[in-house]
């Protein structure tokens, strides 16, 4: 995480400074963008280590800047914070579903964003060589981050890959939404991302893992488990 790339993507130049004075002060590296095609070309070229992401953006918005990003073989796995003074739940539903790993809303504590920052990265670390997750017909090659059901291979943004490597490594053991934020975003329930992030997660995760979708239980009031026997 020491010296980590990290690109800063607004329109407005005063909130890219004051981010990147913060980082930098923080021992980031940082690279900048005031537009969203800047922003796609610096990604492809420089494969920073971590997105934050203005969502209202001239050129392409952020939206399509994410879309573009996850859809990149370089860049479909670098994580994407959102920002956006937009509260609506359904806007963050979109970022969410379009391969976003977190998001949040202006104004903001510019601690809180290195906070993020830095749990992510270590959420996204390299894993540890040769760790290898297999039940029924999924298959998880953690360190080359390739996911197969049944042969076939699965495409999953960085936040599902690290949510269904917690389910797998919980062993069978229910995980409640609380304990996946902490284990997968890197965030304590004091810092306010909604619970709801963990779930429309799961939604998204469960489309892709087709037929062993199946194994990934819903415990009412509680959270979310990922059987090892057969359902």
């Amino acid at each position: 995480m020491a010296n980590a790339k990290v690109l800063v993507v607004d329109d407005e130049k005063h909130i890219v400074e004051a981010i990147t004075y913060t980082l930098e002060k923080a021992g980031f590296r940082t690279l900048t963008a005031l537009d969203g095609r800047r922003a796609v070309e610096l990604a492809q070229r420089e494969l920073p280590d971590l997105i934050t992401l203005d969502v209202m953006l001239p050129e392409h918005d952020g939206w399509e800047v994410c879309r573009l990003l996850r859809q990149d073989a370089r860049t479909k796995h670098i994580p994407i914070i959102m920002l956006t003074v937009k509260k609506d739940e359904a806007e963050k539903i979109v970022g969410l579903e379009l391969g976003a790993d977190d998001y949040l809303t202006k104004p903001f504590s510019l601690n809180e964003l290195v906070a993020r920052i830095k749990a992510i990265l270590r959420r996204t670390k390299p894993a540890v060589p040769g760790q290898v997750l297999a039940v029924g017909g999924l298959h998880v090659d953690v360190d080359r981050h390739l996911v197969r059901v049944k042969g076939q291979p699965v495409e999953l943004t960085a936040k599902e890959f690290a949510l269904l490597r917690a389910l797998l490594e919980a062993d069978g053991r229910v995980l409640s939404r609380d304990a996946l934020l902490d284990r997968v975003w890197g965030l304590e329930p004091s810092l306010e991302i909604e619970t709801r992030t963990v779930d429309v997660h799961i939604g998204q995760l469960r489309k892709k893992l087709r037929t062993e979708a199946r194994r990934l239980a819903t415990v009412k009031n509680v959270g979310y488990r990922f059987e090892t026997e057969s359902p």
